[in-house]
């Protein structure tokens, strides 16, 4: 088994082609793996299986990592959040990963009203990351009050367009 693995993530290469037509010359591939491959999500969660214990749980799927804090204080919750969030960033470069800083984002899930203006403060290396209020997980839209609102709109847009399209199309063709 381990050498079927070997075998198909060794002897990789790449050419990068532009708009214009252009090559560059064969390049080889010395680490990564295949996107699109069925097996890339789970020998990547093999590879990261050591990631160390934070206070936040971990929810992770191949290259995605959420960590998820409960704190009824805010200041507490950003403490953990950061230090856990270096934690995180300090193990990835050691394993010669780097941390997408710009797919990086901070958001809070809560109930009260009275806090629907405050922004979760995370830092990460002196700067704060961006906050974001209705962030995309592994697809899915969430929101503060975690009832998938918007993201269910978007299907429900989507399936209608899908069906007045279908629709058109079979009266083009006669079938009603």
């Amino acid at each position: 088994m381990v050498r079927f693995i070997v075998n198909i993530f060794s002897n990789r290469s790449f050419k990068l082609k532009t708009s214009d037509g252009q090559c560059s010359r064969l390049r080889r591939l010395r680490n990564g793996l295949p996107q699109g491959s069925s097996l890339a999500p789970l020998l990547f969660n093999i590879y990261i299986s050591d990631i160390p214990s934070t206070r936040s749980c971990q929810y992770g799927y191949a290259n995605d990592l959420a960590l998820l804090h409960t704190n009824k204080s805010w200041e507490e919750l950003e403490k953990t959040l950061s230090a856990d969030k270096c934690t995180v960033a300090d193990y990835l470069s050691a394993w010669k990963l780097k941390l997408s800083v710009t797919k990086t984002t901070s958001t809070a899930f809560y109930l009260d009203n009275k806090e629907t203006k405050r922004q979760l403060a995370v830092n990460f290396r002196g700067k704060t990351l961006p906050y974001n209020p209705n962030p995309t997980h592994l697809g899915v839209k969430l929101d503060r009050l975690l009832n998938y609102k918007q993201h269910v709109e978007v299907y429900v847009r989507k399936s209608m367009h899908a069906t007045i399209s279908c629709s058109a199309l079979l009266a083009r063709h006669g079938v009603k």
